[in-house]
């Protein structure tokens, strides 16, 4: 079976949907329209301990000293909870390199059932990086969908996310969809530029937002499942060959020990991000995400290293500090808080909270826009299927 998605409808029903919030989102004039140009404003509050530069960490008695890492940006989190432990720089935007594909993953997994079959075009296999990572897929070969997702999370294959970005709509339309999943996860220091990470100009993340994108991965059992996978067989017509995990941490290759308890989740590199890794450890009931990028020392191995020095220290200083942080988004914090903490200068949400209406303003509730949003691709949708006129083939 072969799976044919129409782009030109893909794209139309995704404009379609951000016309459907842009237009019911605030004006920033209309918002401030009442208020006094010439009236003092409110005490500016300090900014949440993630916000600020260099290391953040609450340690109570009997903490650990944090490890010395190199890293520009890091994060140490509770999978479970969401709480983060301790970061450094942590919402510095960065480039994620192949990191970036545990957002591809969020958000085209849900949408392309493992067992499906298809046919590999041409085209699906054009405009790939130079220098970028493949699995080896080929034009005119038939694949499950699941072989595409092993060659992207084992071999970080660029060439498996292309063709999975043509099946889910187009390459366009896809980096909007992650866009999108991305701020919904209340990560808004990520742009997506090219879903497969490669770098492109504009294309960044943070250690914040890529934790946010692991902690996520590891609650979907298909995600879960794939970056724990540490061998595979990837087809190639006829016969099979062997594919291996690169996340030296999971594997135990090229030097690098294995880390007891790992479970993934994803590592990259390019020349322009430097090395980055997103990995999780289970130990004692209790799961961590550390996130590292672009390490300043230590070579080739710095990045696994020191992803295993933090891992090492998050265990260690569990229940001897406090959080600075959270991975949940500040609005679900809120909703499922009861009464509501108190927001500290130290301990403060790892994420700005929404936009508030000034006083006197016309802005449209949060559901408002959501809601428009939904009609604006509702029609988009149904314009699109009488446009198509039985046309199943991508135009």
């Amino acid at each position: 079976m072969t799976i044919r998605f129409s782009t030109r409808v893909a794209v139309s029903c995704s404009v379609a949907c951000a016309v459907g919030v842009l237009a019911l989102a605030p004006d920033p004039a209309v918002a401030r329209a009442g208020t006094d140009p010439g009236a003092a404003g409110p005490p500016a509050s300090p900014p949440p301990s993630l916000y600020r530069s260099g290391t953040q960490v609450l340690p109570l008695a009997g903490a650990p000293a944090l490890p010395q890492v190199s890293a520009l940006s890091w994060v140490v989190a509770d999978a479970r909870t969401g709480e983060v432990l301790a970061g450094h720089d942590a919402h510095r935007p960065l480039p994620p390199a192949s990191t970036l594909k545990t957002l591809f993953a969020l958000t085209v997994l849900p949408v392309l059932p493992g067992g499906v079959e298809h046919t590999v075009t041409e085209a699906e296999l054009t405009g790939i990086g130079d220098g970028s990572s493949r699995v080896g897929v080929a034009e005119g070969r038939t694949y499950r969908v699941a072989d595409l997702w092993r060659g992207v999370f084992l071999n970080s294959g660029n060439d498996a996310v292309h063709v999975l970005a043509s099946l889910n709509g187009g390459w366009r339309a896809t980096a909007a969809q992650m866009q999108a999943r991305a701020h919904a996860l209340g990560a808004l220091d990520t742009r997506v530029v090219s879903p497969d990470g490669y770098d492109a100009p504009g294309q960044v993340s943070s250690a914040y937002d890529l934790a946010v994108f692991g902690r996520a991965g590891l609650r979907n059992p298909d995600f879960a499942r794939y970056c724990a996978t540490v061998r595979a067989s990837f087809p190639a017509g006829g016969w099979a060959y062997d594919i291996q995990n690169t996340n030296r941490l999971l594997t135990g290759a090229d030097g690098v020990a294995p880390y007891p308890g790992l479970i993934g989740v994803k590592n990259g590199y390019t020349s322009n991000a430097g090395s980055t890794l997103v990995a999780a450890a289970r130990r004692g009931g209790r799961t961590l995400v550390v996130t590292v990028m672009n390490p300043q020392a230590g070579g080739s191995r710095a990045v696994y290293e020191e992803a295993r020095s933090l891992l090492d220290w998050g265990f260690a200083a569990a229940g001897r500090v406090t959080a600075v942080g959270s991975l949940v988004p500040a609005r679900t914090a809120a909703a499922v808080a009861s009464p509501p903490a108190p927001a500290t200068a130290q301990a403060g949400p790892a994420a700005p909270p929404p936009r508030p209406t000034a006083p006197g303003g016309t802005g449209w509730p949060e559901a408002a826009v959501i809601a428009g949003a939904a009609g604006a691709g509702a029609g988009a949708v149904a314009l699109a299927l009488r446009l198509l006129g039985g046309r199943a083939t991508r135009g």
